[in-house]
């Protein structure tokens, strides 16, 4: 689903299962830090406002109220004939999107625009209860998507009747992995207030039955199969190798020596070394970049063919194979050679929001995931919602809701909305729930084949592809037209 960010999406898992869904856990820290990085003038380049906002928008005993965080930066902003960009803020605090959130400030002056970014409720400083809201399921009951939605609802209406020159303004929203999610439901459920969304990377069938649950997995397994030869069948081979290991006299501490390890492992570790591994591979797939990036880890471009170059035979000895999983690990954890050890129950550098993103994942966002070892290259594992449902109840005394998205937001049903765009790189895991065929003349699949998680969300640079060139380009058609439409209906009216 972060940056962003869905990585991100980006999507964590309770704690309890990320055993079973090492996918789920990549997206939330992933989404916090998925953007290049700003020269200092443009970090700084905006204002920060609250706005007072209901904890419960859908009752009426409960009138508490808090204060959302939202940025504004208006440099290029013409009140004529400019357009509001609204960031619909995803799981972290509101300051990392903004910051790095590269294609809003690249179009800015080229759409006169305004650029808005409001944080998501319980994320950043945004918290309804304060230093409580993450106590208990009662404190946390008002996190949902419907009542986030409904805080940028009336952020908008807030911001048209006290910004001058913005009540006669068209309102685009935009956003990446979970924050893409929030804007293609944006403007299905408020088409008033939004002309427009860009949902990058917004895996809005991956619930339920309408995306098969091996899809995620067997695209990080093509991204390696396509980077290097043997690649992804060395992986494939390395779970059988890392057994046998464990079980031999010595191999629990050759294990530790031979990842680097902060701590010993002992038997019962070994699942959750094979989980962090795994992890890194889909973390590697989604920032599968065509130049270095730093915000995860130092990372040099197209990481995963670095990677690939480790494992180009799988039939060697068990140690030999496992040893160059290490150096492919190595590229991942340490590619600055700065890195001492390293902690398996870390895969990035932060997980800010990622604990209460967790409660999102054992409530609305159920993300079904699972592999088989034949169609991907990790070991076979089935979706079984009933056990999530009990680990989620251990966790946070909730139980979810796998049917409740779909029929909020009407699943695979949604040729009825208007102005979409949908973008996916082909790279990008998260692409297998995302909509990457043209659903009507206004609801647009923009696929970019070298794209990796939501890389049309970063800001240009000398070597971007061509085929991301042109879908920026496709996005800022769209947008334009929608503006167009807009002024041209608006003076129309009497």
């Amino acid at each position: 689903m972060g940056g962003l960010a869905f990585l991100l999406l980006p999507f964590l898992a309770p704690m309890a299962t990320t055993a079973v869904n090492p996918a789920l856990r990549a997206l939330a820290s992933l989404n916090l830090q998925v953007f290049p990085t700003f020269q200092p003038n443009e970090v700084n380049n905006y204002s920060v406002y609250y706005f007072e906002q209901k904890v419960d928008h859908f009752g009426f005993y409960n009138t508490k109220t808090f204060r959302q965080r939202y940025l504004i930066a208006d440099k290029y902003w013409k009140t004529y004939d400019g357009v509001i960009l609204f960031y619909t803020g995803n799981e972290g605090d509101i300051t990392w999107f903004s910051n790095h959130t590269g294609f809003m400030w690249d179009v800015a002056e080229k759409l006169k625009a305004l650029l808005v970014f409001a944080e998501h409720r319980y994320y950043g400083d945004s918290l309804p209860f304060g230093e409580d809201s993450f106590k208990d399921a009662k404190h946390l009951n008002f996190l949902t998507s419907e009542q986030a939605l409904a805080d940028f609802a009336e952020l908008i209406r807030h911001l048209k009747r006290t910004v001058p020159g913005a009540d006669g303004q068209p309102v685009i929203a935009i956003g990446g992995s979970y924050g893409g999610v929030l804007a293609a439901w944006f403007r299905m459920k408020y088409p008033h207030l939004v002309v427009g969304a860009l949902a990058a990377s917004a895996p809005i069938w991956q619930f339920e039955e309408l995306t098969p649950c091996g899809v995620f997995m067997k695209i990080v397994t093509e991204d390696f199969r396509k980077s290097g030869t043997k690649c992804s069948e060395s992986i494939l081979r390395s779970w059988g190798a890392i057994n046998r290991l464990s079980n031999t006299g010595s191999g629990l501490p050759w294990l530790t020596r031979t990842f680097h390890l902060c701590t010993s492992l002992n038997s019962e570790d070994i699942q959750r070394l094979k989980d962090w591994i795994s992890e890194t591979w889909v973390n590697l797939a989604m920032v599968n970049y065509p130049y270095p990036a730093n915000f995860l880890k130092p990372l040099p471009s197209w990481p995963v063919k670095v990677v690939c170059q480790y494992l180009t035979n799988p039939y060697m000895s068990d140690s030999l194979l496992v040893q160059n999983i290490y150096q492919a690990l190595n590229v991942y954890y340490n590619y600055s050679g700065e890195s001492r050890c390293n902690n398996i129950s870390e895969t990035t550098i932060g997980t800010l929001g990622s604990r209460v993103w967790g409660y999102q994942t054992c409530t609305e966002i159920i993300l079904p995931f699972c592999t088989n070892g034949i169609d991907d290259m990790f070991e076979p594992r089935a979706w079984d919602l009933e056990k999530y449902s009990d680990d989620c109840y251990k966790q946070w005394g909730v139980r979810p809701r796998p049917s409740w998205i779909t029929t909020v937001y009407g699943g695979k049903e949604i040729h009825s909305h208007s102005n979409i765009i949908f973008s996916n790189g082909d790279l990008d895991p998260w692409s297998g729930g995302g909509v990457t065929e043209d659903l009507s003349d206004t609801l647009v699949a923009v696929n970019i084949p070298e794209g990796a998680h939501h890389l049309d969300l970063r800001s240009s640079t000398d070597t971007d592809p061509p085929s991301l060139q042109l879908a920026r380009s496709v996005e800022v058609r769209h947008m334009k037209q929608w503006i167009s439409d807009f002024y041209g209906n608006y003076r129309k009216q009497p």
